[in-house]
Parts: C-alpha cells; structure tokens; sequence
C-alpha cells in the first residue's frame, strides 16, 4: 500500500550580506561610514568588486570599470580589498548558521542556502530562524544581513532581493506561483544578461510568458537549462541545499555588450569573474589547481587555454596572475570577443585553519 501523507515542504533561507566587502571597510574605518565607498582598485584597470549602498545611489556597482564609477561618483573612496579579513568574517556568520543546521550550502564568503526544514532548535517557524540569524550576525559582527524564505532555493534567493537591505520576505507555496509569473525574466537568478535578451527575442519577457512555452521549445532553445527553466516558471525548483559538496569544477562568465577587441577590457571584465570563483572557494574551503580561461569570438567559436599547477592556488593573486598568463597571448584577436569565463577545477577540500578563529577570539 501507498505511503499517501506527503513529504514536508522544505524551508529554505537564503542569507546575503549586505554590501559586505565594503560594509566590512566602513566597520573597521569609522571615517568611511555614511561615505561612497568601493571595494577595489582606482586604477585605469581596476574594476569594483562591492560598492557600499551611499556609493549605489549614484549608480556604482559591483563588477563596474573603476573609471566609469569615479565619472557617476566624484567623492567616490577606494579601499584595496582584504580578502582574509572577509574570510575570517564569514567564518564567524558560517558558525552562527551551524548552530541552526548543518545543511549549509554557501555560495561565496556573503551569501549561503540554508535548509532548515529539520533544524538543531526544534523551531517551526523558518521566518523566526531567519530573524534570529540576522540579528546574531549584526551582535557578532556588528553587519547586516538580510534573507529570503521560502520552499525552495530558487524563491528563497528571489526572496532575499525584496527587502534589501538588512531586511527579511517570505514567498509561501500558496503565492510562488503568481510571484514568479509577475517577474521580469531579466530579474531571474539564473537568467544572465545574454540569456534575458534571447528569451526576449522568443518574446518571453515574463514568468507568465515562460510559463507558456513547452518543455521541448525551452530545450531545445537553451539545452540543459530548459528543465530548470520550466519548474521556475511553475514555482517548482527540486535543487537540495548541499552542504559539504566538493564540485568537480566551478566557473564564471560573463558575454559582454560590446565585441573586446585590446587586453585592458578584457583583463578588467575577467576581475569579477576571478573574484566570483574565488569567493566560492574560499567559503567552501576548496582549493584549485587548474584553471582554465574560455574565450568565445563574436563569430560564437570558442577556445579555451589552460594552466595546472602541482598545489592548490594559495592567494587570488596567484589566480589572478595566471589568468593573465592565459589571457595575454591571445591579442590581438582574430576577432572581436563576446564572452569570457573563468573555471577553476581540480578541486579538493582544504583542511580548515584555526588562526582566523584565534584571532577572532582575541
């Protein structure tokens, strides 16, 4: 006979720090509160890596050429990042989030997946963890965080956008649906700039007008990701919150408004990128040997170029350094470039050093 009570709807939260980097540099310099400040280099070459919210009101964000974010803010701040600083940080919020559960995905050092369906304090109610969470950070670390709930990943993700910053939502089974169909695609997590232009051109603008298409339309217009874009537009994301996982390979791209043609634009749009999977090691305490760089021409042909090292990267400066190793030979290009992406893979779990915690305790 049929088991007929169904399984528990799951209570996911997403937890994203607010601006963290440069909510980081404005707590430990009291000069740089209530100021524009951007994590990253001034540089002709550098690129903004976070933007505080006083310095988002002129229009600078994260991944932005740093001349371009001086021109929309004059009095704009530079701070060179400090990476260990905020590893060390989200040490101390993964702690905080272990005393909930240990079904912790994190996807950078400021923002992880957390399922509490089944949590170490028997609490019901997951909009109450989350509020507990959120104010236990900003006691330990004097930060803003702000979260999303919701049944799955996808919405609870969606969720943690609606009330920024340091504030919470909720997305219920009973509005995700309608939510989803209200959203412009172009705001999907999972849906870049590149694929929202294509479904805009199949005259898909909305959830509603995803939800309209067949599996096998979806398919065959975006391979893989068609299945994953057909449950989002229904609400539904099957995707579990992985904790401990050591993925075979992580990588980031980005397909670029304009054809690159010289090294410096290049070299600056890879920044976020190397910034991107760089974050996603170092919160997961992953270290990388292989990195491999992948340049798509603006005739969509493709190469990739890769260097293994024999120990894992000890620095983003090492990373950095050997994207630029990969990157130069190739100009001048045949052709202009669309798109490029960054993958790290040879992946192994590294052992979790004591001394940010000793020094936290100090």
């Amino acid at each position: 006979m049929n088991d007929m009570s169904s399984p528990p709807v799951r209570k996911i939260i997403h937890v994203d720090q607010d601006a963290f980097y440069a909510s980081v540099e404005q707590r430990d310099n009291p000069e740089l509160r209530g100021k524009p400040v951007a994590v990253g280099g001034s540089a002709a070459r550098g690129v903004v890596a976070a933007a505080s919210y006083e310095a988002r009101k002129f229009g600078v964000h994260s991944a932005m050429p740093s001349v371009t974010a001086k021109r929309k803010c004059p009095g704009l701040i530079f701070v060179p990042p400090r990476f260990d600083v905020y590893k060390a940080v989200s040490q101390q919020i993964r702690g905080i989030f272990a005393e909930y559960t240990p079904m912790i995905e994190p996807l950078s050092l400021d923002e992880a997946y957390l399922d509490v369906t089944q949590n170490l304090k028997g609490m019901e109610i997951a909009t109450e963890i989350a509020w507990e969470i959120r104010a236990k950070i900003k006691e330990v670390t004097g930060l803003n965080a702000s979260a999303g709930i919701s049944y799955n990943k996808f919405l609870a993700k969606m969720a943690s956008d609606l009330n920024k910053p340091n504030g919470q939502a909720v997305i219920t089974p009973k509005n995700g649906p309608a939510f989803v169909e209200a959203l412009p695609v172009k705001k999907f997590h999972g849906v870049g700039p590149a694929t929202a232009e294509k479904m805009h051109r199949l005259g898909i603008e909305t959830g509603a007008d995803l939800k309209e298409q067949t599996l096998e339309f979806l398919v065959e217009h975006f391979g893989k990701s068609g299945p994953y874009f057909y449950g989002i537009a229904r609400g539904i994301d099957e995707r579990e919150v992985k904790s401990n996982r050591v993925r075979k390979s992580v990588g980031a791209e980005d397909t670029f408004s304009q054809d690159l043609h010289t090294f410096e634009p290049a070299r600056e749009g890879l920044q976020p990128l190397i910034e991107k999977v760089w974050g996603y090691c170092e919160a997961n305490e992953i270290g990388a040997k292989t990195v491999t760089l992948k340049v798509k021409y603006a005739d969509f042909n493709q190469i990739t170029r890769s260097k293994t090292v024999p120990a894992p990267l000890p620095a983003i400066t090492d990373l950095e350094e050997i994207v630029g190793l990969l990157l130069s030979p190739i100009f001048p290009p045949r052709k202009g470039i669309r798109l490029l992406g960054v993958t790290l893979s040879s992946l192994e779990r590294q052992a979790s050093g004591t001394e940010p915690q000793l020094r936290l305790a100090l």
